[in-house]
């Protein structure tokens, strides 16, 4: 029952680009709200600029 463990705990070290692509993908859409918040703040209307 050792061994089963321990080759178990030997497989899941290698899985991937998982933690990150979560990483670049965060990034990115923390990026993408700022950039819209950035442009559409400049549409607003705030009746002080006649």
């Amino acid at each position: 029952m050792p061994h089963t463990v321990a080759l178990l705990a030997a497989g899941s070290e290698d899985q991937g680009p998982g933690n990150t692509l979560r990483i670049v993908l965060l990034a990115a859409l923390i990026g993408a709200a700022l950039l819209a918040w950035f442009l559409l703040r400049g549409y607003r209307n705030d009746d002080n600029n006649d």
